[in-house]
């Protein structure tokens, strides 16, 4: 867990991120602002071997910039270009981050590569994504690799289609942004409550709630959690292991 502050950085986390390992492969899902400092607690800035970027809202993809120049600057010399996975606009996202577009646009440094949802083959990893309700395209994605399934929702309101996409998940990755109330807008995030509910329609065997906005509070938001879902679930924290 690289991050999973929802919105802005937290004080003890930064915004969303997540190495995921198998078989010595390194997959990033998701660089939000600040990420790229914890990345470097458990690996070495040359040893990610692809990123996913779920979506393109700052705090699950603006920490590309900073990793640009780690890459591009690298005492070691420049490494082959890494493989970034996510929605289409992706490259122009990145590089419009910069006072003015790379003219080379940044592709000796990343080789972007904006695919559609479905399922494909990244390293060891079998990855299926679906489109989440979200403002804009947000991918949830389910990662299976020998034999276990971690699914990680993305940014989602309430969601069939995460539903189907968590079915017997080993471990369902789930945002839960605040606690639950009518005040809070329709089609951008879930509820505590909300959360343990698509759990439990999709049989998921065990939860984490993700991306908490840091001024929710979170005990709340897992309580709400826990009476919706039977099954074992806590909150994610940064810079915490969980083995599958």
């Amino acid at each position: 867990m690289l991050g999973c502050a929802g919105t802005f950085p937290g004080p003890d986390s930064p915004c969303s991120g997540y190495l995921v390992e198998h078989d010595g492969f390194r997959l990033v899902v998701d660089l939000g602002a600040g990420v790229l400092g914890h990345l470097q607690r458990h690996v070495g800035l040359l040893d990610v071997d692809a990123v996913y970027v779920s979506h393109l809202h700052a705090d699950h993809c603006i920490d590309l910039v900073a990793y640009s120049y780690a890459r591009r600057y690298h005492p070691d010399g420049v490494p082959p270009a890494l493989p970034v996975y996510g929605p289409a606009g992706l490259a122009q996202r990145v590089c419009d981050a910069f006072e003015a577009p790379p003219v080379d646009g940044l592709l000796d440094v990343f080789d972007f590569r904006e695919v559609p949802t479905g399922t494909r083959q990244i390293g060891p990893f079998t990855v299926t994504t679906d489109r989440m309700n979200h403002p804009v395209e947000c991918h949830g994605l389910r990662l299976t690799a020998g034999g276990r399934t971690l699914v990680y929702s993305g940014d989602t309101g309430q969601s069939d289609a995460l539903v189907a996409l968590a079915a017997d998940a080993d471990l369902l990755l789930v945002e839960a942004s605040w606690s639950d109330s009518p005040a809070q807008p329709p089609g951008i995030h879930l509820s505590g409550r909300e959360a343990g509910e698509h759990a439990t329609r999709a049989r998921a065997r065990r939860v984490l709630l993700t991306h908490l906005v840091p001024w929710a509070d979170a005990q709340v938001v897992l309580a709400e959690a826990r009476a919706s879902y039977a099954g074992p679930v806590e909150l994610a924290g940064c810079g915490a292991s969980y083995d599958l």
